[in-house]
């Protein structure tokens, strides 16, 4: 086949021009494209005018249906190389280049977008392609998939889109990046007589694609003729009327919101093209659509997240086959969580004692009251989600029950994120308010968060303009003195996004309802048996808002929410004395330094903490010497360590006692199920989504554990495929954690699904490992890790001798990996009770900021095989 004049310019890399198209056997071999999808066909364009497409076609029969993929600029369709491979049985996948672009044929005039969906519905007639189909677009081409979805809605399933728009957002002046290259002289000088533009596009991802992916991805455009239509497609965008392809793509936007069928947004949420306010308007338009942030991903989120293709494929099997709704075992609905401080509002005793102020049930239920009424005259809706970047105080607690009580959802992401996760936590959240002391609103405007401001406390004018503060709490207060009592939200009602620790990958939004609130908190009065007069001791500031919903006065001690091991026993003795409490909740690394500093307490504050009936103590395992360390400082207290996460809590609990009687095993014991939680096992290879429906209850099977209860948690936030894989076991939540059942019921924790060891003789869990190396004298804490291929791994344990100096909780950086010493290495082998590859030395683990105490396993594998890889520690 003979190429147009055009296409005959010299390449900038002096490679030749490939145009013999079918097989594409003049060009190198490409990463992930098999040669046999490549083809090329003649069809007539929209004005009768016979032109050449090329486009890779994985040639399934289509049993279900196709996915018409449509690349943007300046890509090809080799963007869709995965989901060609990775697509499910039954789905045929067909990529084409645009009239212009990739391999298809030079026409040598610019084409709009209408001519562009015009064209593709001439390439699908001509392929026969009849339905069902879903479209699938990026970038520029998400409108023209949208447009071809619109003009064809009797064969369309369903639309997938990936990091594109469909319209200016109000106010937005369109994408920088976009803008720039729009400018007259910038695009025939960025985007055709150099490749600035065509490799720009794959240098926005973090890290950097390999060089051979790069590569491919600008090989079709290696001369300035054949980038021509690269810069005509940016010329194609209309940023204002008069545009001639303005009223198209203000057609097509408009006509989104008119589309019913099944939605799929997949994000990059770094991408500096079409950033928040792009994706929060595809959200407007289409209201049913599923989405999944794939943090860390950037523009090209095909790239950056190659299990995008496991989301596509698991949505695509959810339209024809969704998974069966089982009722999670009916709980009765409980109280509202303000309704305890509306009981004891003519109580003088304290509710809270926090940041050096303690304040009465009368006085906090005002508070609650006002603000509540104060918020919703102030424009915060039923369902809105506000923000909170507050220091533990009792305008925090406030603020959290008035949110509530106003139908709003509170978007807690603490500090312990850091600071890069806060602001992909709360960036990604949807906000539309922000409550913030000034610290908070200065790291808001850094973050470049969305939503209204109001302030914590009273700033001066200046400030607040700089900050943009439209109100502070004193004055919600006060409008909500003269404002009716917002209408009381339902059990059904969205109440709280709360994010994990980030501690074994990026933090997940975790959404609860208020039903499911609701029954947490009885869940934990029942389990502990917690009175009235059991006054509470938070350590770790989240868990000190359930207190008011207990109905117990609350304290929380005066340390650095970021560093759970800043609490000393005087700091404890004063908070238990701030309201005379008998309950204590603390993280193991707290009650470490706890007993460290026991013999710091004067006679007073040793009396003080004579008073606790009830420690309770999570996040993290709690060895049986630390508890029973702890039991010398709280002598009349009850040790009891609940189990479970962020999406469940309390799952199981065990107290001191019972874990004597458990003695020694393979994991941490974390005691029974609690009334009304079943507990069960996964096996650890079940990929198989028509795999069991029930999670086995069989002692003795190591597996992922599974929980079912009325408190877990309703959904994982923006994580579309986070929470199908999570559910996969239908009226289940699978943790993510591995363990099995004993003989008596109890179960016990073996580590992370993430951090199995795959070896040549089946999966290895790495906990009982580490605590036989653990009990070797001399090491203070180690790890085990896989290395190598999964399904062929070998055990490499690090270890931290005792004499290793004592550092502050770090997720990151270098852990000062070197081989173990030979006399050590053979005594840790010996004590492992397995095969061991490798012993290495560290002078840390990484440790979570907000428990310090979760190992991450992962971090140390890849440190660890670098090393032993022959490169830097």
């Amino acid at each position: 086949m003979t190429a147009p004049a055009e296409d005959t310019h010299a390449r900038d890399d002096g490679r030749p021009e490939a145009h013999d198209l079918p097989g594409l056997p003049d060009l190198p071999d490409l990463p992930g494209l098999d040669r046999r999808w490549s083809r090329t066909v003649e069809v007539d364009d929209a004005d009768g005018v016979r032109r050449r497409w090329h486009l890779l076609d994985n040639g399934a029969e289509p049993v279900l249906g196709t996915l018409l993929c449509v690349h943007g600029n300046p890509t090809w369709s080799y963007l869709w190389r995965r989901l060609l491979a990775g697509a499910p049985p039954g789905w045929r996948v067909v990529a084409a280049d645009h009239l212009g672009m990739g391999y298809s044929e030079r026409t040598g005039s610019p084409r709009t977008v209408a001519q562009r969906v015009a064209d593709l519905g001439t390439l699908t007639a001509a392929l026969g392609i009849d339905g069902p189909v879903v479209t699938v677009g990026h970038d520029w081409g998400g409108i023209i998939s949208l447009g071809w979805a619109l003009e064809h809605r009797d064969q369309l399933r369903g639309v997938v889109l990936a990091n594109t728009a469909v319209a200016q957002p109000p106010g937005d002046l369109g994408p920088p990046l976009i803008r720039l290259a729009h400018l007259p002289g910038v695009r025939p000088l960025g985007c055709v007589a150099t490749p600035v533009f065509v490799r720009a596009t794959s240098a926005l991802s973090r890290p950097a694609l390999p060089r051979a992916v790069r590569d491919a991805l600008a090989l079709p455009y290696g001369s300035p003729a054949r980038r021509r239509a690269v810069g005509d497609f940016v010329a194609d965008i209309p940023f204002s009327p008069g545009h001639p392809s303005y009223d198209a793509v203000a057609g097509y936007a408009e006509g989104v919101r008119g589309l019913d069928v099944p939605a799929l947004l997949l994000w990059g949420p770094r991408d500096p093209v079409f950033g928040e306010r792009y994706l929060a308007d595809l959200q407007q338009r289409l209201p049913h659509a599923s989405l999944h942030r794939f943090e860390g991903a950037s523009h090209l989120v095909t790239e950056d997240a190659p299990q995008y293709v496991d989301a596509v494929g698991a949505w695509l099997g959810e339209l024809d086959r969704p998974r069966p709704v089982v009722p999670v075992p009916p709980a009765a609905v409980g109280e509202p969580p303000w309704t305890a401080l509306e009981r004891r509002a003519a109580d003088p005793g304290p509710a809270l004692a926090v940041a050096g102020t303690t304040v009465s049930w009368g006085a906090l239920s005002r508070r609650v009251a006002e603000l509540a009424a104060g918020l919703a005259a102030a424009g915060v809706r039923p369902g809105d989600r506000v923000g909170l970047l507050v220091e533990p105080s009792a305008d925090l607690v406030s603020v959290v029950y008035a949110a509530w009580r106003a139908g709003a959802v509170i978007v807690v992401a603490d500090q312990g994120l850091g600071y890069p996760g806060m602001r992909r936590a709360l960036r990604g959240s949807g906000l539309q308010h922000l409550v913030a002391g000034q610290r908070g609103l200065l790291a808001a405007r850094a973050m470049g968060l969305p939503g209204t401001r109001i302030s914590a406390t009273p700033l001066p004018d200046a400030v607040r303009r700089l900050l943009g503060v439209e109100h502070d709490l004193d004055e919600i207060g006060l409008l909500g003195r003269h404002a009716p009592p917002p209408p009381v939200p339902g059990p059904d009602d969205d109440c709280a996004v709360v994010f994990t620790s980030g501690a074994t990958g990026p933090a997940k939004g975790v959404v609860y309802r208020h039903r499911q609130l609701r029954a947490q908190v009885d869940l934990v009065r029942r389990t502990y048996d917690l009175r009235p007069d059991d006054r509470f001791v938070a350590a770790f500031a989240p868990f000190a808002i359930l207190g008011p919903a207990l109905g117990l006065g609350s304290a929380v001690p005066e340390i650095d929410v970021t560093a759970p091991d800043g609490l000393t026993a005087p700091l404890l003795a004063d908070a238990v004395a701030a309201v005379d409490a008998r309950v204590v909740f603390a993280s193991p690394a707290a009650l470490r330094r706890v007993v460290a500093t026991q013999d710091d307490v004067s006679a007073a504050q040793r009396d003080a903490l004579a008073g606790v009936r009830l420690l309770m103590s999570a996040g993290a395992p709690v060895p049986v010497p630390l508890l029973e360390a702890v039991a010398r400082v709280l002598p009349g207290a009850r040790l009891h360590t609940p189990y479970g996460m962020t999406e469940a809590l309390p799952v199981t609990d065990v107290s001191l006692e019972q874990l004597r009687e458990a003695g020694p095993g393979e994991g941490v014991c974390v005691g029974r199920p609690l009334d009304g939680v079943d507990v069960g096992l996964a096996p650890i290879a079940d990929d198989d989504p028509s795999g069991p429906t029930e999670p086995s209850d069989r002692p003795g099977t190591t597996g992922e554990i599974c929980v079912r209860a009325a408190h877990v948690k309703d959904r994982y936030d923006a994580r579309w495929l986070t929470e199908w894989q999570a559910g996969r076991h239908a009226g289940w939540h699978r943790t993510g954690d591995v363990g099995h059942l004993d003989e008596e019921g109890r179960l016990w924790v073996e580590g992370r699904l993430a951090h199995v060891i795959t070896t040549p003789d089946g999966p290895l869990t790495p906990v009982g490992v580490e605590q036989r190396v653990e009990a070797v004298p001399g090491v203070r804490a180690a790890a085990a890790v896989g290395i190598g291929p999964d399904g062929t791994q070998v055990l490499a344990v690090v270890v931290v001798a005792d004499d290793a100096p004592s550092t502050r909780p770090r997720p990151r950086g270098r852990l000062g990996l070197r081989p173990a010493d030979h006399d050590l290495a053979d005594i840790v082998r010996r004590a492992a009770g397995v095969p061991v590859a490798a012993v290495l030395a560290a002078d840390r683990l990484p440790l979570d900021i907000r428990h310090a105490a979760k190992v991450d396993r992962t971090e140390v594998a890849r440190q660890a095989h670098r090393l032993l890889a022959g490169g830097h520690a």
